[in-house]
């Protein structure tokens, strides 16, 4: 583990040396394992949103004492870090983050956790942006406007890509904790054979589909149109508070209806009123999908794999697959 007296006054004032990981998880941070845990975990680990604390599970199992830094429900986009969680991120033995993702995290990780911190933006292949999968029914105007080189950061939702994150992530804790390889290895390679299970799940649902244009609330499932021959077309940007110009929402309509696309896909987390206007002006339906940035109490399931094969679902009947 991270030598615990490692000074942080310079950077963060005295107020924080004596903040400790424990004291961190009493104020909504998750601790998994908990208080009844019989196997004193190895590493203190810190994941920057709900995906990356997954794969932290299921890859470290009890080994790992995993706080994530953003609250159930909250937004990862906007998340702001507090003193405490900063001093967290100093004391972790390791920061498992996505660089461009999360600003205050990005702020954070480069004032503090420099030497112990994963981006797992490389292993993720972050090849789409805007550009690829952005208002591309708007003016030309519009579209240099909303920013079309930004990143698209929304790797989980394409399972070969999180396998390849997964792969990372086992080896950084390996490196770490060699002690633990072989059920580092063990745990990655069942996680991974599950991804690929759900991968080939929705390679067979979504093969013969009436629709292939996915029009989504927000550009967050490109990945997934990427892997399974959809054509995401997003009524908002890459964040849910890029919201569309007058123009770009005519034009998005206008495309609604000339396709003869049945759904608009509204989402967990974000604002669905700009759907619904979409589907009311369109005559279209709405269905929910969920971006799996973070789980709550109205997900449509308990983890990662029990939503996605619940957005499985919801494309089959959106998408009009046989």
């Amino acid at each position: 583990m991270k030598d615990r007296g490692t000074p942080l006054a310079a950077m963060l004032g005295a107020g924080l040396l004596s903040v400790s990981l424990t004291a961190c998880g009493t104020d909504g941070a998750l601790e998994p394992g908990g208080p009844d845990s019989q196997i004193e975990s190895v590493l203190d680990v810190a994941a920057a949103f709900y995906p990356l604390e997954f794969a932290l599970e299921q890859i470290g199992g009890e080994r790992l004492s995993i706080t994530s830094l953003t609250q159930p429900g909250a937004e990862p986009h906007d998340v702001e870090l507090t003193p405490r969680q900063v001093a967290q991120l100093a004391n972790a033995d390791l920061v498992v983050y996505l660089q461009h993702f999360q600003p205050a995290v990005d702020d954070a990780v480069a004032s503090v956790a420099t030497g112990s911190s994963l981006d797992v933006s490389p292993a993720a292949d972050l090849t789409l942006t805007a550009a690829d999968h952005g208002h591309e029914h708007g003016d030309e105007e519009d579209r240099e406007a909303e920013g079309s080189g930004a990143v698209d950061p929304h790797f989980w939702l394409d399972p070969t890509r999180y396998a390849s994150v997964a792969d990372a992530i086992r080896d950084r804790l390996i490196e770490l904790d060699p002690e633990g390889a072989d059920q580092y290895s063990a745990a990655a390679a069942a996680f991974t054979q599950a991804l690929t299970e759900l991968d080939e799940e929705f390679s067979s649902t979504l093969q013969q589909c009436r629709h292939r244009d996915l029009v989504t609330g927000h550009a967050a499932f490109g990945y997934l149109a990427d892997r399974y021959d959809l054509h995401q077309v997003a009524i908002a940007g890459l964040t849910p508070d890029d919201e569309p110009t007058a123009a770009q929402l005519r034009n998005l309509v206008a495309h609604v209806r000339e396709s003869g696309v049945s759904t608009v896909y509204a989402e967990t987390l974000a604002n669905p009123a700009v759907t619904e206007t979409v589907a009311r002006e369109a005559g279209v339906e709405v269905r929910t999908l969920d971006p799996l940035e973070g789980l709550t109490e109205s997900s449509a399931g308990d983890d990662y794999f029990e939503v996605m094969r619940a957005n499985l679902e919801v494309l089959r009947v959106g998408q009009e697959c046989s």
